[in-house]
């Protein structure tokens, strides 16, 4: 496994088709469905299988974009049984290659594995296997490709087939990029006439058209199939990072949501958030800082029921093939939307109802910020540290002492560096100047990352079907059909997120909010809100809030859209009137349901009391910084001014009236009492009992006791 080979045998001849898999180069024709029940013990295809397997027994290549779930695994170990050869499987995580080994030893083929996480003497065995031509299949990590002499040991028994599984990190363009893939093209050849298969879950168009480039695969048949996903239903929620725990300990509170996986941003909040689920209910962490052991004790766990969530980082899940998941919560804003689909694939394998929980708030986007500037430093940085490069060439890690800069942000300029071609690195670990060229090619990426961080931030707070969103993310521009179990399209039947109809106040504003867009078609959604509330009285927030519930009734369509400005692609969302011709607002509004911050009598008290501060808290618009309590945004601002809304009005002006008598009863400012702004919260949701006064930006458990008679009573006149 170290290339060194002169104690390994000499390849057994090629014959014709064994029970071991010799290869064969002109595989007779095979009935797959036979063969399928015979050595599979399976019934029959899963949509889409058939006609992988079929392209590959036929001796061509094939991408293969098929979700999560859907039986990937089989579309390479079937034609590979069936071609009658060894086939190569290229996999990323030892744990997913340990977990596809045990699976096809336990249906009686011989299946072997070459990682960094088994002896040396293990590993020569797998090659003297290989090479005598006794094994079915061959599963290796991709940086084994790169060690000199391994591909030519392969070369000297050519696979029947070679699949690479999870194909998206060969691309520079997808959300898990790893350079030992982009070496596979240059070791491809050697292996050939094989056909090779490559096949991932998360693949957007652009991803595709890299993944066939990199692997020269320039004919062969592509399968992009079945994003949808019918028996997944997914909610979003505004929730502040440290009331996340908790909402996810109640989330998970019922069995009938578990087994679950709680994906955390970091290896700490893995650590935290499952020792407070933990006394709950059996619950473990699981990270790459963890020691492999305990790793693997972990997944076992999981597979096996004895625990019923796991709290992990990314680093989880990419070899998990349990089909009883019934929840994945996230408590936190992904990376990317691949990311997201892929993670949240894990659930309901079993074709069951599950459900995906992404609670998320403006703060997500600071946190993936700081990892890009981390992981993509500026382009004057990398610049810097090759400029400290002579051209006889420096050691690694001697370059790395002398660039002036932290290790932190050192390593990965360098990595990129070397990506991108403007460093040459040889097997010495020399680090030489190279292309001048990588200067564009870096910067178009780093644009690229900056842009998955958006588009993610969007998915979250945009409206429309969040099954559908995530499937034209991936190119599929036909499928258009509505989930109908996600929070946007049946709010009713949501399990965290709630809502109601909306109060009189309400139904005013969004009257007013239907006319403007109406009279202005395609507005943007900034621009619509200067237009609705010139002096901020109305937050941003609150305008999405009402924009979503409008598109959930269908009376108006929200589309993502974007600009250049110098330089950089701006995105920002743009809304169309969708309401019926000759409808009545009244009668319009009747079908609309707002998001409900209040708590609900049927619900602990002690969970909302924590949670509604997140829905209370507005969130700036993408891109903008939260805002500041300068004195400009203290003064008081006007009561809000609608057409036909008098009701408001009136409503403001009995509030200011009676907190000036009570301010002079007191002998106190008039603010101390109530500010304005928390005058302007209660116009806005015109609370009709404590729990809905408690729901109201500024008003507390204290000013509820001491004024909360006073306030309704006014509220209901």
């Amino acid at each position: 496994a170290d290339g060194s080979s002169s104690d390994l045998p000499a390849p057994a001849p090629a014959a014709g088709p064994t029970s071991t898999g010799q290869l064969s180069l002109a595989p007779p024709p095979v009935d797959l469905r036979a063969l399928l029940r015979e050595r599979f013990g399976l019934p029959g295809f899963r949509p889409h299988q058939e006609e992988v397997c079929q392209t590959l027994v036929e001796g061509r290549d094939a991408l293969v974009v098929m979700p999560t779930g859907s039986g990937k695994s089989l579309c390479y170990q079937l034609p590979g049984i069936a071609r009658g050869g060894t086939t190569v499987v290229v996999s990323p995580l030892i744990a997913l290659m340990d977990d596809q080994a045990a699976k096809l030893s336990q249906l009686g083929f011989v299946a072997e594995r070459i990682h960094s996480g088994r002896p040396r003497e293990e590993l020569r065995q797998a090659c003297r296997l290989y090479l005598a031509g006794r094994l079915d299949f061959l599963l290796l990590a991709p940086e084994r490709l790169s060690v000199p002499g391994f591909p030519e040991l392969l070369a000297r028994r050519p696979p029947a087939l070679v699949a690479i599984d999870e194909a998206h990190c060969i691309s520079h363009w997808g959300h898990d990029f790893r350079p030992d893939y982009r070496l596979l093209g240059e070791r491809l050849p050697l292996l050939r006439p094989a056909p090779v298969v490559a096949l991932t879950a998360t693949a957007t168009v652009r991803v595709q058209e890299d993944i066939l480039q990199q692997l020269g695969l320039d004919r062969a048949g592509r399968f992009i199939r079945g994003f949808r996903r019918d028996n997944l239903a997914i909610e979003v929620l505004d929730v502040r990072p440290g009331q996340r725990p908790e909402e996810a300990a109640a989330l998970l509170a019922d069995p009938a949501r578990r087994p679950a996986i709680v994906y955390v941003p970091t290896r700490k909040a893995a650590e935290q958030v499952a020792a407070e689920l933990g006394s709950r209910f059996p619950a473990a962490p699981y990270h790459a800082g963890l020691d492999p052991q305990e790793r693997s004790r972990t997944q076992e766990a999981f597979q096996a029921g004895r625990l019923a969530v796991v709290v992990a980082t990314v680093a989880f899940g990419m070899g998990i093939d349990k089909a009883d998941i019934r929840s994945v919560v996230h408590l936190g804003l992904p990376g990317s939307l691949e990311a997201y689909y892929q993670e949240i694939g894990r659930a309901g394998r079993d074709g069951l109802p599950a459900r995906a929980f992404l609670l998320f708030s403006f703060v997500d986007r600071r946190l993936h910020e700081s990892f890009f500037a981390r992981d993509y430093p500026a382009t004057s940085v990398l610049q810097g540290l090759r400029a400290k490069i002579p051209d006889a060439g420096l050691p690694r890690e001697e370059l790395l002492s002398r660039s002036g800069l932290p290790l932190e942000t050192a390593e990965p300029a360098l990595v990129k560096l070397y990506v991108h071609g403007g460093v040459s690195i040889d097997a010495d670990d020399v680090v030489r100047p190279a292309s001048t060229g990588w200067v564009a090619p870096y910067e178009a990426i780093r644009a690229h990352r900056a842009a998955q961080i958006e588009e993610a931030f969007q998915f979250a707070q945009g409206a429309g079907c969040r099954m559908v969103r995530l499937i034209r993310h991936f190119g599929d521009v036909d499928d258009t059909h509505p989930c109908g179990i996600c929070d946007a399209c049946a709010p009713a039947s949501c399990e965290a997120r709630r809502f109601r109809p909306p109060l009189p106040a309400e139904r005013v504003r969004l009257q007013v909010l239907l006319q403007l867009i109406a009279g202005a078609d395609g507005l943007a959604v900034g621009s619509l809100h200067k237009a609705l509330s010139p002096d901020g009285a109305i937050s941003r927030q609150q305008l999405e809030l009402q924009l979503e519930a409008l598109a959930r009734a269908g009376l108006v369509r929200i589309a993502d859209d974007r600009f250049a400005k110098e330089g950089r692609e701006i995105h920002f969302r743009r809304v169309w009137y969708a309401a019926p011709p000759a409808t009545s607002p009244g009668a319009l509004l009747d079908g609309v349901l707002l998001e409900d911050a209040a708590p609900p009598p049927a619900k602990s008290v002690a969970r909302t009391a924590k949670r509604a501060p997140a829905r209370r808290q507005a969130s700036p618009p993408p891109g903008a910084r939260p805002p500041e309590p300068t004195p400009s945004r203290r003064r008081a601002a006007p009561a809000p001014a609608v057409a036909g809304g008098s009701p408001t009005e009136e409503l403001f002006a009995r509030l200011r009236a009676w907190r000036l008598a009570r301010a002079r009863r007191h002998r106190i400012p008039a603010f101390r009492i109530l500010p304005d702004r928390t005058l302007h919260g209660l116009v806005e949701a015109w609370p009709r009992s404590e729990a809905e006064l408690l729901a109201v930006p500024g008003i507390g458990a204290r000013i509820v006791e001491k004024y909360g008679e006073e306030l309704l009573e006014l509220l209901r006149q």
